[in-house]
This record gives structure tokens, sequence and C-alpha cells, in this order.
């Protein structure tokens, strides 16, 4: 279907791909994955003919249609939004655009040029486009009166919405796409994964959403050493498997046939749960019909994240009364009433996203309510990850490196020691030269990285989290994820990451411009509970 043969991409002395040859087939889903700055969205730019690579060639399989979620987001402000979507399908849209020109100008001389446009216009499902592009748009949340508007008259996320929709008409042979789940709601997403799973043609993906790699994907691509190897399954089997094979290198002593026996009781066990599942990956390709010898160990460093608590927490750990909060006389939530309790793991959660914010930073002391109340339990210390972490990396003199700006945060002369800053910012990959880094010239990610030794430095035992995995590689998600789940305090925790929601919290709290809805279940339990979702409808009405 696609192939990549002799692919080389090298910026300066800098070699980004060397020499790279692959295949991605019909019927298979492929993720994309590999650190920050790997070249994910380098080679999906060169093989959607976006971008030259410096050698080699992208080849497409004659007479297949290749469609690409559109990055730039204003790129069809000036058409409207049914029309956006239909001109995913080029070939179809310059036939109806051309039939609509003869038609405005009729004459007996074009009547059979209109005639031979009409018998392709049908072959291609043409006279079912408006409809197929319509239905598309409401299963993405684009009501039927938006259909007809501007898209420079949408918001940012409707636009991105109408672009996937975009992407999807007409089901291209070969669909690319970058980051597709960035600003969807848990609901639309879950149609995403559906639609996707069954999907029959080549399908090529860069996420960050590990649920999403694992609902979609049949084959994961792995970037790493300037090569691209494919390999069967989804996230989860990739990246148990790469630590596993680690484990084994490390263990120089241990027999080449224990090594392979492990490895084989592993496929087995894990093809076993598969199969069990509703995953795109049960029903396309079987994972035990892998050779051990595909499983190979992965370069990837992942940072060491360890919340640990500088005391255990008492049995009260926040109590909520009567809290509410509005924007320009929006309501975001009303009358909450919320009691915290040890052990708690939340899953703090609303339609609209500015409410989680406005809640964590009324109980952190950054805003007040509107009206109600709210008080810590006396023996709790908390740390916060807000949405915007700016104003943590103001510094005028411009010469605070990563060391000093740690420091602030320490609260004995022990923890000043630069030994001992230097110990948490190297759990979180800033070691050696690294930590000498001015901390007004960081990355996204660099900053939530920062943000997270200054946790860990805290030892707090309430931990608030607001959509913690922005910014955030594969990596550092996989093992904060794991950390959370370790974590033997109190958490809060915001996100639109499946994965991070269904295996950290144990009770979720959604908040409403009508009240509080709170439940001690999963995350997955409280989105599939039809009662709830009918006390959701009726919160939010």
């Amino acid at each position: 279907m696609l192939s990549v043969s002799n692919l080389s991409v090298q910026f300066g002395k800098r070699v980004l791909f060397d020499d790279v040859n692959t295949k991605f087939v019909t019927g298979n889903c492929y993720g994309i994955i590999g650190a920050n700055g790997a070249g994910k969205s380098t080679f999906l730019k060169i093989i959607a003919g976006k971008q030259d690579p410096t050698s080699g060639h992208v080849h497409l399989e004659t007479g297949k249609r290749m469609s690409v979620l559109e990055q730039d987001h204003n790129a069809y402000d000036d058409f409207p939004v049914l029309e956006t979507v239909v001109r995913g399908n080029k070939e179809l849209f310059a036939i109806k655009s051309e039939i609509d020109k003869l038609y405005e100008d009729y004459t007996d001389e074009n009547a059979e040029r209109i005639g031979e446009l009409q018998v392709t216009f049908e072959e291609m499902n043409g006279w079912n486009a408006d409809s197929d592009a319509a239905a598309l748009l409401s299963n993405l949340g684009i009501p039927a009166d938006l259909h007809y508007s501007m898209m420079g008259d949408l918001d940012g996320k409707q636009k991105v919405r109408v672009l996937l929709a975009q992407a999807l008409f007409g089901s291209p042979d070969v669909l690319i796409m970058d980051e597709p789940t960035n600003d969807l709601d848990y609901e639309t997403i879950t149609w995403l994964e559906h639609f996707l799973a069954n999907y029959d043609n080549c399908v090529i993906v860069v996420s960050h959403d590990r649920h999403f790699l694992d609902s979609v994907c049949t084959h994961i691509s792995d970037i790493d050493f300037g090569k691209i190897n494919n390999y069967s399954g989804n996230y989860t089997f990739w990246y148990e498997s790469s630590q596993l094979a680690a484990r084994q290198r490390a263990q120089q002593n241990k027999k080449a046939e224990d090594k392979k026996k492990e490895l084989e009781e592993f496929i087995r066990r894990f093809s076993a749960n598969v199969a069990k599942s509703k995953q795109a990956t049960s029903r396309k390709k079987m994972i035990d019909k892998l050779n051990v010898s595909d499983i190979k160990p992965s370069s990837r460093r992942y940072p060491a994240i360890i919340f640990e608590r500088e005391r255990e927490a008492g049995d009260q750990i926040l109590n909520v009364e009567g809290l509410s909060a509005s924007i320009d006389g929006e309501v975001l939530f009303n009358n909450i009433d919320i009691n915290l309790a040890k052990g708690d793991k939340v899953v703090l959660f609303s339609r609209d996203s500015r409410a989680t914010t406005a809640f964590y930073e009324i109980v952190n002391g950054n805003q007040k309510a509107e009206k109600g109340d709210y008080a810590w339990g006396v023996t709790t210390n908390q740390s916060y990850l807000p949405l915007d972490n700016s104003s943590f990396f103001k510094n005028d003199s411009g010469n605070e490196t990563l060391v000093d700006w740690l420091r602030q945060y320490a609260q004995t002369e022990e923890e000043r020691e630069e030994v001992y800053i230097r110990g948490f910012l190297g759990k979180m990959l800033f070691s050696g030269e690294e930590a000498l880094k001015q901390s007004n010239v960081l990355s996204g990610g660099e900053k939530v990285r920062c943000m997270l030794s200054r946790m860990m430095l805290m030892r707090a035992n309430v931990v608030m989290l607001d959509e913690p995995t922005n910014h955030l590689d594969l990596e550092s998600i996989t093992a904060f994820n794991n950390s959370l789940k370790n974590f033997k305090g109190t958490v809060l925790l915001t996100t639109h990451d499946h994965e991070f929601a269904q295996t950290v919290g144990n009770r979720v709290i959604e908040l409403t411009p009508k009240g509080v809805i709170d439940r001690y279940t999963t995350f997955d339990e409280y989105m599939s509970d039809k009662k709830i979702k009918e006390l959701r409808q009726k919160m939010y009405s």
C-alpha cells in the first residue's frame, strides 16, 4: 500500500533518519512512537508529501487515495463546514465543483461533459457525499445547525472536529493523523476509537494517548536509533515486552534458553488477555504469531517519578461546602459539597475544563469562590501541578539555573545542598550540564518535568494535578502513571488521558452547573453507567 525506501533525513550535522525502509499495508493501524525529537511528526509530513527527505522516496500504490489530518486549524475559515468535510476527497470535490459550474452556464455543448462527470460522480458515491459528511460531523459532536456555518465562525475545538471529519471522509486508503485526540472529549474519543478499530484500510497515527493507541493499533512503529521498526501488537504490549527484553539484557548470567522460555510465556499470557478484549489487535493479527527475536529492548530513558510523603495524613483530607464559581456570569459549578477521605484517588471531571481549573485554583488559595467554603485537614500538606505553570518560570535576571530554581522550594538546609537538589533534577532526566540550563528557556515538557521535581521535593500527602500529561512524552506519561498508582497519599486528578483516569482513580467527582455527581467507582464504570448518563444529562441541561 505505502512503502518507504532508503529514507534519510538530516538537519545540518544531526541525522534524524538513516536509510529507513518500511511498509504500511492495508487493514493495519500503525502507531508511530518515539522519544521527543525522534522525528515522529517529521516522518508523517514526509510520507504525506508535505516535506522532502534528504534522500530516499515514498511510494503510494497507484490508484490509492491518501488523507491527512489538517494541522492548520484556520486553513478553511473561508468555507462552509459541510463543504470543508467534502473537500477531504479532492477528486470527488473537483468533479462536484465542475458539475455545479457547468450547470450554472448550461448549454447543449456541455451536456455531454456533465453526463460523463455524473457517471464518475455516481461511481464515487458522490450523491451521498453531503449526507455522509453530515453523519460524520454529528458523530463528532458538530450539531446540524452548524453544518452550513462558515468555518471561521467556529471555535478552536469545533474546528478540530470538522477537520477530523474531513480526514475520515470517503474512507481514504491511507489515513494519516498527528495527535487526533487533542481537544476531543471522552465520548468523541470513544467514538473515534470504535470507528478506527473497524476501519478496513491503512491508518498511520501519532498519539500520546496510550488508551487510544491500545484501542486502535495493530502495530507499533518505533522510531529508535534513526530507524523505524514495526512490531505486531498495541502500545502496552510493545512497552511491557521492551521492558522485559531490557531486564533480560541486564541479566548477563541468565541462560539463553531460560530467556526464550520467559519471553514465550509473556507472549502467551498477553495474547490470552488481548483475545478477551474488544481491542482492534484481537481481530486483526494475533500476537502469539510473533517470533521471540522480534522483541527488543528500547533505548528510551524513563524519568524516576517517586512521590514520597513527609507524613501520613489523618482521616480528614478536604471538606468543601456550597462552593460555587462562574466566569462572566456563566456558571461553572454551583453548590458543590465534597468530603475527601484518606486513600481517595479522585478523577475530578467536568464537561467544561474551566470548571475543574477554577476548583483547583480556589482550594489552593489562588482564586476566590463566588460563594461557599473549604477546609483542609490539619495533617495534610498539598502539592499542586497547575494547568498553566508560566508564573513559576518568570525570571527577570535571565541567569537562574534549574538548580537555583528548584532550591527556592527547599525547606531545610540539607535540601538546599546542590547534591541534594541535583538528585531530584536527575530523576527527571536533568543530569550533568542539563541541571545548569536557564529556567526561562525551557520547552513545555521540560517545565512540567521541573514542576514534578518541585512536587517530589515537597513530599506532600495530597497531590493535585490539572492535566498533568500536557507536553509530556509517552515515556514520562507512563512513568508518571505508574508512580501515581503506587502513591499512598490522596490524589485529585483532572486528565484527558483515559489510561491515567482509569488506572489511578477509585472515585469520580463531576462538577456541573447544577451541583456535583460523586461516585466511588472506576472512570470507565462511571462513563458507561446508564443511570449516571441520564443524571449527567439533567445536570447540564
